[in-house]
């Protein structure tokens, strides 16, 4: 499974909001965008930039560990000097130079290739298959069968035994890089490597003199390409993109209590579309100042009247609980650890919750503990990658508890097609009230039946009281003063990769955690 906030980035704007989590998340942080080295990876460069990425990687096509497969390594992209120099050009033409670190890998291994990076535009540099040499691989590339010959990357103690490498090893390679750098250099003219960095003058194509062959054409690699306003921070190591202030900044300086003496304390604003990552920034002093479960649940409550903007509560750590009297865009509880949020309709409205959206797609990505009580439906790929948080919705659509790993989800209503794909942990329960269900299931990943066992039902039944009662949900209250004939229309879903590893059937298991 797949690190959860970070993949399935499917456009330009999904990219700049995480970026902008992230640096919710972690002021101190900086955020790098690996690119693979390819054919018009600059028009992409740019958009990063825009997105206020504070260092570009250009990946090139040679390297990668012995734990990739063979197809993700053979002909995967260019090399990283075609893609640095068209990264490097096309920021620069753009006056977008000065706002990113260039950085590039894959196959660097002397002095004379750093060299030629930096002249090429990169202001740093990564060395990773050398590294790993210098450590003792012999790159036999089997690091997945538990059976590396000199001990590098395996559980087996014998072999581990093998193992020679030391840190020493490692400091005389980048000391040896080094020192060729310098030499390299001062044969240039040159003291540092910030003089060189985009000086492609100082290179040219060198005829290999075929005669039955033409010489390729170096030289749009080799332009040289400078604007006015590309003035550059090369020299800047600790250089960041500051990203816009969200409501965070008003919550932290209205709960100086809470950080100064512990209290408790309730906020109420008003919020609109445009709040971003409403709650991450208070998240990420929180924890720095009282760890991630420093504070008991309901600690600081935040009350908001309106229409949240993305990643509402992303990262929401313990302590914290987030109350919409509204709705909410895509990305609610990103990453949640261990908050709580609460999404439900103002009293005015005249909607039905279960018949209605309240909050948008993505909804709980990569979520690891932590609460979610929608009064209404959510949108697609629901719930995917959650390891951990507890959730009810009246609903969902696509692709719902896609690669989930854990953690519990009620869905009071209609679920999308290929719902459970890819589930390996966690349970669900699915009110199927229409009877359709099962042609909406993906029955490759998941099995499902009837409540049959007392445990499973005090849980689901208990959600769904605490559900109704943070959101006063009609629907919720409804199913639970019928509950002798609502609980015969739940489902129970369970992925079929727990019960690979069970030889007792479903219904057994349930009631043997009961017992437990």
């Amino acid at each position: 499974i797949s690190p959860p906030p970070h993949h399935d980035i499917y456009s330009i704007e999904d990219l700049a909001q995480l970026i902008y989590d992230l640096k919710q998340i972690n002021p101190r942080a900086r955020v790098c965008v690996k690119l693979v080295s390819a054919a018009g990876i600059g028009t992409i460069a740019a958009g990063v930039a825009k997105a206020h990425a504070d260092v570009i990687l250009v990946s090139g096509n040679v390297g990668g560990t012995g734990a990739s497969p063979q197809t993700s390594i053979k002909y995967a992209g260019t090399p990283w000097e075609m893609g640095l120099s068209e990264a490097n050009q096309v920021l620069t033409l753009n006056g977008l130079r000065h706002r990113v670190k260039l950085r590039t890998d894959g196959g660097l291994k002397t002095g004379r290739d750093i060299v030629v990076a930096a002249i090429l535009g990169a202001e740093e540099f990564g060395i990773g298959t050398l590294s790993l040499v210098a450590m003792g691989c012999i790159m036999v590339r089997q690091c997945h069968s538990n059976t590396c010959p000199v001990g590098v990357c395996v559980q087996d103690e014998a072999l581990r035994k093998k193992f020679t490498g030391t840190p020493e090893k490692v400091i005389n390679l980048m000391t040896f890089i080094a020192e060729e750098v310098r030499e390299i250099l001062a044969k240039l003219g040159y003291r540092s490597l910030d003089e060189v960095i985009g000086r492609t003058e100082l290179l040219r194509q060198v005829s290999r003199g075929a005669e039955h062959l033409d010489d390729l054409d170096l030289n749009p690699i080799l332009a040289k390409v400078d604007a006015p306003d590309s003035a550059r921070r090369f020299n800047i190591p600790t250089f960041r993109n500051e990203v816009p202030d969200s409501l965070d900044a008003q919550m932290i300086h209205d709960g100086r209590p809470v950080f100064e003496r512990r209290e408790k304390m309730q906020l109420t604003y008003n919020v609109r579309n445009t709040y971003r990552a409403v709650g991450t920034r208070l998240s990420s002093e929180i924890t720095r100042l009282y760890g991630m479960k420093g504070l008991a649940e309901g600690h600081v409550h935040v009350r908001l009247r309106g229409s949240a903007g993305q990643s509402l509560g992303a990262f929401l750590c313990q302590g914290i609980t987030l109350e919409v009297f509204g709705d909410a865009n895509d990305y609610v509880g990103k990453g949640l650890s261990g908050g709580t949020i609460i999404v439900r309709p103002t009293v005015s409205s005249p909607l039905t919750s279960h018949q209605n959206s309240i909050i948008g797609n993505t909804v709980l990505y990569g979520a690891t503990s932590g609460r979610l009580f929608a009064a209404g439906q959510a949108g697609e790929r629901f719930a995917v990658r959650n390891s951990g948080a507890h959730v009810v919705v009246e609903g969902c659509g696509s692709n719902g508890l896609e690669y989930m790993t854990g953690g519990m989800a009620v869905i009071l209503g209609k679920v999308g097609s290929n719902f459970g794909a890819g589930m390996t942990g966690g349970m669900a329960f699915v009110l199927d009230a229409g009877g359709d269900f099962a042609a909406m299931a993906n029955p490759d990943s998941i099995v499902w039946q009837r409540l049959e066992s007392a445990y499973w039902e005090e849980q689901l039944k208990a959600l769904i009281t605490e559900h109704a009662r943070t959101t006063d949900s009609a629907w919720s209250k409804s199913i639970l003063e019928d509950w002798d004939r609502r609980r015969g229309e739940f489902w129970q879903i369970c992925p079929k990769e727990m019960l690979t590893r069970l030889s007792q059937p479903l219904s057994d298991h349930v009631a043997l955690e009961a017992a437990e």
